[in-house]
C-alpha cells in the first residue's frame, strides 16, 4: 500500500512505531558491538598468552637443537662413531662422549636422555631413572628407523611423533639429528651416526600447565602428526582435536568460531617456528566471554524499555493535540471539493492550522487567476505555431533539391568531355563530388571520405592556380577505416590557400599527414608555407581556441579566425575539452593547424555522446 494513500494520523503512528523499533534495533546494535569489542579484547589477550607459550616451545626446542648441534659436531663423538678400534672408543672417546651427553642433560631440564649410535649398531646412551632403557627396546628401533631413513634428514634434524611405550604406559618423543663426519678422515661429509635427544614431556606439561584463559579453556601442543604433547585439558585428545583441525587452516591462524559438543568455543592456532607442522591450539568457551555482558544487558533491557514507553505517551499526546484541528481542515477542504469555485475554507483557529487555511484561501484566489491567465496565453500560443507552420512549409516548397544540382554538374562534366574540355569536365565532376559528400545526412564519416573530398578540392585549385602549389598528403593507412565528423579538414586546407598560399608571389607547398599519437588519439597537421598570421593576429586566434566557449560571431575576428575556431567550437562540443585545434603560425614561414579528435571505429555513422 503505497503512503499517500494512508491518513496522517496513521502515518504518524506508523513514525512513532518506525522510531521505536528504529530504536530497538540500535539497542541491540550496541550491545552486539559491545560484546564483539569484549570478545575482540578477549581475543587479543588470547592471542598473547598463546604467543607467549609458543615463544616459550620454540626457545626450548632452539636450545635442544643447539646443544645437539654441539654435540654432533664434537671431534671425539665424531671419532667414537667411525672409530675401528675397541679399545680407543672403550677408554679414549666413550668417556668423553658419555661426560659431553651427562653434561647435555644436566644443563638442559627438558632433556630426559641421549642416544649416540653409528652405523654399525653400536650405542652410547645417558638418560634418567624414570626413562628406562627405552633406547634398547625394539619398539624405540621399529620407530626411529624411517626418521633415519629419510634423506632430508641431513639437512635439518626433526622432531619425532609420539613413542607409547605399553609396557610402562609412558610417552616419550625425540630430537634425531645426523651426525656427519667433517674431521677429514675416510667418511668425511658422510653419515657416520646419529644422536637422539629424549625431550622431557613433564616439563612440556609445565609450559601450557598456568596458561588457562578462562575456567574450561583449553591449550594444547600438538605435534606435526597432530597428536596432543601437552594440554591443560586431559580430555583434549582423540576426536575433538581431530575436528578442530579439520577446518580451514587459514581461518584458524585468525581465529575462528565453531559448535564442540553443543558448546560454541573460539578456536586459535599459532605454528612453531623451530618444529615444522607442530602447532599451539587454543579452544575458549564464547560464552565465559561474554559473561561479564550479563549484568550490562540488564540494564540496557530495563533502560530501552523505559524510552519505549515514554515515546509511547509522547507520542498519544501529541497525536491528539495536532490532529484535532486538522480533522477540521479536512472536512472543510472536502466541501471545497464539493462546491463550487466560489466557496472558501472557514478560519477556526488561530495557530498554523489557522495560518494554513487563510493562505490555502489566498492560494485558490490566485489559481482563479492563473487559469483565466492560462486560457488567454494558450490561445495566442496557438495561434502563433499555426503561423510559423505555414511559414516552414513554405519555406520548404522554395528550396532547390540538392539531387538535381548534383546531377546538372555531373551533367556539365559529361559536356565538358564531350566537347574536350578536360579542365572543365575535371573541375565539375570534383565538385560534383564535394557537392554530393557535403550533403551527406551521416554524422559521422570515414577518414578515407574526408581525404577524397580534400584531393578533390586540391584538383580544383590546382588548375585554378595553374599548378602554382604543391599538396602533399600522407595519412596513415590504419587510420583511413576509422570515422571523423564530416567537413573538418577541408575548411582548413581552404583557409590555407586563401590566406596563406595565395599571398605569395611565387608558389608554395601544403602538407597534410595524419598519425596515431601516444595517446591513441588520432592527429592531423596541416602546414603551409605561405605567408603566415601577424603575432598579435595569432595570439588573439589562439586565446579564442583555449576559452571553454567561443561564439561564431567575434567581433574584429577575420574570416579565416571563425572559420577555425566554428571547426574548434564543433568537436570541443562533441568530443569534449581534450579535443578541436591548435595553431601555430610565423609571419612570412606559414601556419601549421592541429586536429585531435578520438580514435572512433568505423562502425557507427552517429556521432557519440560527450
Amino acid at each position: 500500500m503505497k503512503t499517500r494513500k494512508v491518513k496522517l494520523k496513521h502515518q504518524l503512528w506508523l513514525f512513532f512505531c518506525c522510531s521505536i523499533v528504529i530504536f530497538t534495533v540500535m539497542e541491540f546494535y550496541f550491545f552486539y558491538n559491545f560484546s564483539a569489542l569484549t570478545q575482540k579484547r578477549a581475543v587479543t589477550y588470547s592471542n598473547q598468552m598463546i604467543e607467549q607459550t609458543r615463544r616459550k616451545i620454540d626457545s626450548v626446542f632452539n636450545d635442544i637443537r643447539i646443544s645437539t648441534g654441539f654435540a654432533v659436531n664434537s671431534k671425539l663423538i665424531q671419532e667414537f662413531t667411525i672409530a675401528d678400534d675397541d679399545y680407543k672408543r672403550a677408554f679414549d672417546s666413550a668417556p668423553y662422549a658419555l661426560d659431553l651427553m651427562e653434561y647435555m642433560r644436566s644443563f638442559n631440564s627438558y632433556v630426559n636422555g641421549i642416544m649416540i649410535n653409528d652405523l654399525q649398531g653400536r650405542r652410547l646412551s645417558s638418560e634418567d631413572s624414570a626413562s628406562g632403557d627405552i633406547f634398547y627396546i625394539n619398539l624405540y628401533d621399529s620407530f626411529i628407523r624411517p626418521y633415519k631413513n629419510d634423506p632430508a634428514l641431513r639437512q635439518k634434524g626433526k622432531f619425532t611423533a609420539i613413542l607409547k611405550d605399553d609396557r610402562t604406559g609412558t610417552e616419550q618423543f625425540f630430537y634425531i639429528a645426523p651426525i656427519v663426519e667433517s674431521i677429514g678422515g675416510v667418511h668425511f661429509s658422510q653419515i657416520t651416526g646419529y644422536c637422539m635427544v629424549m625431550v622431557n614431556m613433564d616439563k612440556m606439561q609445565g609450559l601450557v600447565a598456568n596458561t588457562e584463559l578462562t575456567e574450561n579453556s583449553t591449550l594444547s601442543i600438538l605435534n606435526n602428526r597432530d597428536e596432543v604433547v601437552a594440554s591443560t585439558n586431559s580430555y583434549a585428545r582423540g576426536n575433538v582435536i581431530k575436528d578442530v583441525l579439520s577446518m580451514d587452516k587459514n581461518h584458524l591462524l585468525n581465529g575462528v568460531k565453531a559448535t564442540i559438543d553443543g558448546k560454541e568455543v573460539l578456536i586459535q592456532v599459532k605454528g612453531l617456528e623451530q618444529a615444522d607442522g607442530w602447532r599451539v591450539v587454543s579452544m575458549i568457551p564464547v560464552q565465559e566471554l561474554t559473561a561479564d555482558m550479563i549484568p550490562m544487558r540488564r540494564v540496557s533491557i530495563i533502560v530501552g524499555i523505559g524510552i519505549i514507553v515514554s515515546m509511547i505517551l509522547t507520542g498519544s499526546f501529541f497525536m491528539s493535540n495536532l490532529m484535532r484541528p486538522l480533522m477540521g481542515l479536512v472536512m472543510d477542504m472536502k466541501k471545497v471539493a464539493g462546491r463550487d469555485r466560489g466557496f472558501r475554507i472557514k478560519v477556526r483557529f488561530t495557530n498554523e492550522v489557522g495560518l494554513l487555511a487563510q493562505d490555502i484561501n489566498r492560494m485558490m484566489d490566485e489559481m482563479d487567476e492563473m487559469t483565466r491567465e492560462m486560457f488567454n496565453t494558450q490561445a495566442r500560443l496557438y495561434e502563433s505555431e499555426l503561423s510559423q507552420k505555414q511559414a516552414e512549409f513554405s519555406a520548404l516548397q522554395s528550396q532547390i533539391n540538392p539531387h538535381f544540382l548534383y546531377n546538372t554538374l555531373n551533367c556539365i562534366s559529361s559536356i565538358g568531355l564531350e566537347y574536350g574540355s578536360r579542365e572543365i569536365a575535371q573541375i565539375t565532376y570534383c565538385m560534383s563530388k564535394i557537392f554530393r559528400y557535403s550533403i551527406k545526412k551521416d554524422d559521422l564519416v570515414q577518414i578515407r571520405e574526408e581525404v577524397d573530398c580534400i584531393q578533390a578540392y586540391m584538383k580544383i585549385i590546382l588548375i585554378r592556380y595553374e599548378n602554382k602549389f604543391s599538396l602533399a598528403l600522407d595519412v596513415e593507412e590504419s587510420l583511413l577505416g576509422l570515422q571523423t565528423p564530416k567537413m573538418i579538414l577541408q575548411p582548413i586546407v581552404e583557409n590555407s590557400v586563401y590566406h596563406g598560399l595565395e599571398r605569395m608571389d611565387q608558389g608554395g607547398s601544403l602538407q597534410i599527414t595524419g598519425s596515431v599519437d601516444e595517446r591513441g588519439d588520432v592527429c592531423f597537421r596541416i602546414t603551409d608555407t605561405g605567408r603566415g598570421m601577424e603575432p598579435e593576429e595569432l595570439a588573439a586566434l589562439q586565446s579564442k581556441l583555449g576559452l571553454e566557449q567561443n561564439g561564431l560571431a567575434l567581433t574584429g575576428q577575420s574570416a579565416q579566425g571563425i572559420g577555425l575556431l566554428n571547426i574548434h567550437n564543433r568537436l570541443r562540443h562533441l568530443f569534449g575539452e581534450g579535443y578541436g585545434l591548435t595553431v601555430d603560425s610565423r609571419l612570412g614561414y606559414g601556419t601549421t593547424v592541429n586536429v585531435k579528435i578520438p580514435k572512433l571505429p568505423g562502425s557507427s555513422s552517429t556521432l557519440p555522446d560527450k
